[in-house]
């Protein structure tokens, strides 16, 4: 075999170059994605072709060569512009991973992140696995916190607030989802807000509220600052507007030995240490996140005697 006849013809090379496989996407999405500044772009160039193409991400290795489809380059195209404009990938395929399993999530809602799973190992340590409890989640959100807690402790019941009716919309779809929507009670209203005159005392509570300072809008990353909702971050001046509200009216609905679990940021957990001890708290300790980071306040009301 002559080499002229063994390499391709200029016309072969130049339409193998207008086939979009999936190797040519994820490399080209890869090399755009970096350079807009994207922490991990190879990663979230299989994300949002594993999505556009409707398959697992080890699919789209068994499928190198595979040319795309019309419709598949023309979703891809949408969402990789998307992606350029700073939307948050969790939103633009619809779901997050937390704990192992996968939550729904919209704009609506803050997505779930990994130092939160901290608080549900704290929780889990406050919560016998055999003995049935009533708990309170102060801002469900996507639901994340709540079903999860209820998928770990088949015996609790949580009861859950969210100043958001999207939000609690989101939760109660991802509650049936879980196949734990018998066991959580969603509430709209402000904090807890809509306990108050139900006359019932609970075992724990629970919370990840809004603890971003006011002044800090407009200096996070784009992700967070033009996308995630606002009423889920902002705290007020130092943050802590909510977890002031929550620890004046928490010592009212909790049971003498309850406990109550924040996630916070690591610099506010020393201020709201000490708020927890003036409203008659006691056992007060900080625990790290996997970062090593101070990232939660948990505490145990003090019994009347």
């Amino acid at each position: 075999m002559s080499a002229s006849s063994a390499a391709p013809s200029a016309e072969s090379a130049a339409a193998e170059q207008d086939i979009w496989t999936v190797r040519r996407i994820l490399e080209w999405t890869t090399g755009f994605l970096r350079q807009k500044g994207i922490e991990s772009p190879r990663l979230e160039a299989e994300i949002l072709l594993a999505h556009a193409r409707g398959c697992p991400r080890i699919r789209l290795y068994t499928d190198f060569n595979t040319a795309l489809t019309d419709a598949e380059r023309s979703v891809m195209r949408e969402l990789v512009t998307r992606r350029s404009r700073r939307e948050p990938i969790a939103y633009l395929v619809g779901h997050r991973e937390f704990y192992g399993r996968s939550f729904h999530v919209t704009p609506a809602v803050l997505i779930p992140r990994p130092e939160t799973e901290t608080l549900i190992d704290v929780c889990l340590e406050l919560i016998p696995a055999d003995h049935p409890a009533q708990l309170i989640e102060v801002g469900i959100g996507s639901g994340c916190i709540a079903i999860t807690l209820a998928r770990q402790r088949p015996l609790c019941r949580l009861t859950a607030t969210d100043v958001s009716p999207a939000a609690l919309q989101i939760a109660a779809g991802n509650a049936a989802r879980h196949e734990v929507a018998d066991r959580i009670t969603l509430l709209e209203g402000n904090a807890l807000q809509p306990l108050l005159s139900a006359g019932i005392l609970y075992d724990g509570l629970v919370s990840n509220p809004p603890y971003v300072t006011d002044g800090e809008r407009g200096v996070l990353q784009p992700e967070i600052d033009l996308h995630e909702p606002a009423v889920a971050l902002y705290g007020g001046s130092d943050g802590l507007d909510v977890v002031r509200s929550i620890i004046t009216h928490a010592p009212s609905l909790l049971k003498p030995g309850a406990f109550i679990a924040f996630e916070l940021d690591p610099l506010q957990c020393a201020a709201v240490s000490s708020l927890l001890a003036d409203a008659s708290f006691k056992e007060i300790s900080v625990r790290q996140d996997m970062a090593g980071r101070d990232r939660i306040v948990q505490a145990v009301l003090e019994s009347a005697d």
